[in-house]
């Protein structure tokens, strides 16, 4: 069978998972794009490769239902040579077959789960079939020069070992007890260490009281000369001086192993790792960002500073009115992209709208194959893989309404991603945490925070997204088992294209249709990217200041008339305009609107314009012009026949007046 242009291969491993080829085939052409019969094999990697080989060999693209064994099918088709099909990979047994309900049964089974999981088959197949744009890279280039940091010998110890493949250089911060060696097979120096910056292939280390060995060292390692200030460059650093790490999130720092040197193992581990360190290495640009949407700060005063904020590797820094982001330190955690109100940060792996389509995909197979109640499990490719698999190895397996949805970080998933997903008819979403991630977890639960006040306003309950912070496959089973079920939300699709407002939008107002209890307005928490902006219009001088600071347009002035519009649907509540306004008269207020209106401008504030009195120009408000004549009447400068009537001419009539 082919789906989407490429044959699919699925094999049911020895009869340990129940393959309904009838019921997955319909599934499959049931999902459009597909076409063909399905023939399931029962042991495709063994008993059965010649016919693959004979198949696959006439096709241009493969998808075969299987991952522990594509390095077995990826050497056998290599007997094809130029014959050979492009081939992709997918996993329906840990995430689908293998489970309480994908295990063949016998009488009296619930043949609803059953089903679930043939949809979920399905969904799977369909999913890794798409044809999503690559994201685009950066290189770093590592030449094998590495600094080895220490205090003791045990850093003269990794270094030797290093020695042997890579250019070494060692600098003891401290530490004089050491044993010389008997050959000085590379440079030692020592010195106190002031500052770092920079990335795998290209590190710099600000150094103070800096000093070569002295070669007359006898018992212990000397150093000779005064110490002087400067900075070393490398491609790599193995720190084992056993104190703080030079980095913040310094586990996230490419090209730097900061390691306890009390474990060997862990030693041992980095030193590894480090000796195959050399060469050109691909990094994704995990972010996509458009500085012409940023709402950082306009004319020297800050509105938003939230991707600062929370990024913990410091690849984020401001840059006049917008910010920079250094994609050599980027870690790819995506909580910039979470937080950003206007989408000016968007993640970028998968690159353009692949994350929507493949939540559309998955979510819309799965319900045209018959499927009921999906809940979207949010995972990793480590923790959450290697969790699925487990629990499918050793346990219940994942229950058969549970779609799992790998992504390369849980932090990427934000606000328009859960609100696409419910919109698409998830009943709920579950993220699942690693261990090494929780310190993550308050930015995450601030994007839930928004997400439970907009399901409970429009009559859906809280509690439809939740985190799942389990240590093991145990935990991982009793979260998704013993949890209430939530009630069915409607199936529905939309687009989900664009950047974040855009996704945000078209979900929320797909939620609002068919909403069991819709409503105009849902008051949300303090730093939701949606409200309205409170005008004092008593002490609003239509200045409009704001409107030159608002960064999304949702200010906007009248050419032809001293007049303040305002659309809600494009405001983010990102504060420039409250924190520009002269007269301090800018409230915010976050809240959800979906009355009718709220993507035009509406009008806040108009006046009468004053005209010039020589000319007939408009170059005022009558209010403010007004105002300005009270308050300067009595002042000494403008006593005299005529002197007042300067207030009120245009710039270019007032020097005409005063030049004759």
């Amino acid at each position: 069978m082919k789906v989407n242009g490429k044959d699919v291969f699925v094999c049911s491993c020895e009869d340990t998972m129940s393959i309904d080829a009838d019921a997955l085939g319909k599934a499959l052409s049931g999902t459009g794009e597909a076409e063909g019969t399905l023939r399931p094999a029962r042991h495709l990697c063994r008993v059965e490769l010649d016919r693959f080989l004979d198949e696959a060999g006439k096709a241009d693209d493969i998808l075969v239902a299987c991952t522990q064994e594509a390095p077995l099918f990826l050497d056998a088709l290599d007997e094809l040579g130029d014959n050979a099909p492009d081939a992709g990979f997918v996993n329906i047994r840990e995430r689908a077959g293998w489970s309480d309900a994908g295990r063949p049964a016998g009488k009296g089974a619930d043949k609803s789960k059953s089903r679930n999981v043939t949809a979920k088959m399905a969904a799977l197949i369909r999913e890794a079939a798409l044809d999503l744009k690559e994201s685009s890279s950066v290189s770093m280039i590592s030449t094998g020069i590495v600094l080895v940091l220490g205090r003791d010998d045990r850093a003269i110890d990794a270094a030797r070992k290093l020695a042997e493949r890579m250019d070494v250089t060692v600098l003891l911060d401290g530490g004089t007890d050491i044993s010389p060696p008997d050959i000085m097979d590379m440079p030692i120096f020592n010195g106190t260490i002031k500052s770092a910056k920079g990335h795998l292939g290209a590190f710099e280390i600000a150094v103070e009281h800096f000093r070569p060995t002295a070669p007359s060292s006898k018992t212990k390692l000397e150093f000779s000369g005064l110490g002087e200030t400067g900075s070393s460059t490398c491609d790599l650093i193995l720190d084992l001086r056993g104190q703080a790490p030079l980095f913040s999130a310094a586990d996230k720092r490419d090209g730097y192993f900061h390691v306890d040197p009390a474990s060997p193992a862990a030693v041992m581990e980095a030193l590894f790792t480090l000796s195959d360190m050399t060469g050109e290495f691909e990094k994704p640009r995990y972010i996509d960002y458009d500085a012409g949407i940023c709402a950082h700060s306009r004319s020297r005063i800050t509105g938003c500073s939230k991707c600062l904020d929370v990024c913990p590797t410091g690849a984020i820094e401001p840059n006049g009115d917008t910010v920079r982001f250094d994609p050599y330190i980027c870690a790819g955690c995506g909580l910039c992209a979470v937080v950003c109100p206007t989408g000016a940060a968007k993640y970028n792996l998968p690159a353009g709208d692949g994350l929507s389509e493949r939540l559309r995909t998955l979510i819309g197979s799965y319900q045209k194959a018959g499927g009921t109640d999906p809940v979207l499990l949010i995972h990793d490719d480590s923790f959450g893989h290697d969790a699925i698999a487990l629990s499918a190895r050793h346990g219940r397996g994942l229950p058969g309404n549970v779609l799992p949805f790998a992504v390369n970080q849980v932090t990427q998933f934000g606000l328009e991603s859960i609100t696409l997903a419910l919109a698409l008819g998830c009943s709920e979403v579950a993220c699942l945490l690693p261990p090494k991630k929780r310190e993550d977890r308050d930015t995450l639960l601030e994007t839930f925070t928004i997400v439970d006040a907009v399901t409970d306003g429009l009559g859906y309950g809280a509690g439809r997204v939740r985190l799942i912070e389990a240590d093991d496959p145990d935990q991982l089973e009793a979260a998704l088992y013993d949890a209430e079920p939530a009630a069915a939300i409607p199936a529905g699709d939309v687009a989900g294209v664009g950047r974040k407002r855009s996704v945000l939008r078209l979900s929320l107002d797909a939620l609002h249709r068919k909403s069991p209890a819709p409503v105009d307005e849902i008051a949300l928490p303090a730093g939701a990217p949606f409200g309205r902006v409170n005008v004092d219009v008593e002490g609003c001088t239509l200045c409009l200041a704001c409107v030159g600071a608002c960064p999304t347009g949702a200010l906007k002035d009248n050419e032809n008339l001293p007049q303040l519009a305002f659309a809600e649907d494009a405001c983010v509540q990102c504060g420039l305009c409250k924190n520009t306004c002269p007269e301090s008269v800018i409230s915010l207020e976050p809240r959800l609107s979906f009355a009718e209106g709220v993507h035009t401008h509406q009008v806040i504030k108009e006046e009468q314009p004053f005209l010039c009195i020589r000319c007939g120009k408009p170059f005022a408000t009558q209010s403010s012009m007004l105002r300005t004549i009270d308050k300067l009447k009595g002042h000494t400068m403008f006593q005299g026949a005529g002197k007042l009537d300067r207030l009120k001419m245009c710039e270019d009539c007032r020097v005409v007046q005063m030049s004759t």
